[in-house]
């Protein structure tokens, strides 16, 4: 017979059980969004490019899903390994396979033929490959980030969970998204800017394979006692997105991008500084 204070236990123990749901629902979302992605690119053609502007923004959605679910995750103590392994299967989907696929339609597949026809071919060609090593180094940098339980940059400055080791997939796919959204979806039309387009495709897949650090924003407590600052910023946040979401959304990935870079490039010129004249080294082997 159950004694009447085993009947709140019972309940809490079962809103307990439940709550493990609410991070998984938001991944869900994210393999949603990035399948959602993918019918959309397949249904795009020259004519109807409104599909390739909708899959940059359903990538968009779920970037915000992917921080979501660790986010909720953390702060409701949820964490396990069976979430762990369902975030990566769906980031490998929503923000490896779908920006793979986006990158070599937008930018080769429904481009305007060119003078030589075998200069054409040759550009989707290598479009395709490009995009498949984007795609080789998203999962390569998921699988990395799962066998590593704490990564250091090549370049630590500050090491620890403040910056991620390389950049991560969802600011990746990301960045593709942010530059096909910007253009609308508009496929690009000149053989040069396709070639700046594949050299962009090639650099971001570089970053997330690379040892360059990466702000995490995990260091922001949103359970800290500031709510109407948080209330502002969101505010003025989700504005700007509503109104100028193009060019704020191409803006944010750019200055990611270049922020790992800006990193390393401090880093290397830090140590060249610190590192000792050659003519002191021989001073003090002969003292």
């Amino acid at each position: 017979m159950d004694l009447p204070n085993d009947k709140p236990r019972g309940r809490r123990r079962r809103m307990s059980k439940g709550m493990y749901i609410l991070p998984s629902l938001f991944t869900t979302g994210n393999m949603a969004a990035g399948f959602y992605a993918i019918l959309e690119v397949v249904h795009a053609t020259a004519l109807t490019t409104v599909h390739l502007d909708n899959a940059a923004i359903a990538i968009g959605f779920a970037v915000l899903f992917d921080g979501l679910d660790g986010r909720v995750a953390r702060m409701t103590g949820t964490s396990s390994e069976f979430g762990k392994e369902l975030d990566s299967l769906a980031d490998v989907i929503t923000f490896g396979v779908a920006p793979a696929m986006l990158a070599w339609t937008w930018g080769f597949h429904l481009m305007p033929p060119v003078a030589l026809t075998e200069w054409n071919i040759k550009l989707t060609q290598l479009g395709a490959i490009a995009s498949f090593l984007f795609l080789m180094a998203g999962a390569s940098r998921l699988a990395r980030f799962n066998i590593t339980s704490n990564p250091q940059p090549s370049n630590p400055g500050r090491p620890g969970k403040k910056y991620f080791v390389g950049m991560p997939i969802p600011a990746g796919a990301g960045v593709i998204a942010a530059v096909v959204h910007f253009q609308r979806g508009a496929p690009l039309e000149s053989w040069y800017t396709a070639i700046t387009w594949l050299a962009m495709v090639a650099a971001v897949g570089y970053l997330m394979v690379s040892t360059w650090r990466f702000y995490s924003f995990k260091d922001i407590d949103f359970s800290s006692r500031h709510p109407f600052r948080l209330i502002i910023v969101l505010g003025a946040v989700f504005s700007l997105l509503w109104f100028f979401s193009q060019k704020v959304l191409f803006a944010v990935a750019l200055l990611y991008t270049f922020s790992g870079v800006f990193w390393r490039l401090q880093w290397i010129f830090r140590r060249r500084r610190q590192r000792p004249p050659p003519n002191y080294k021989e001073a003090s082997q002969t003292s």
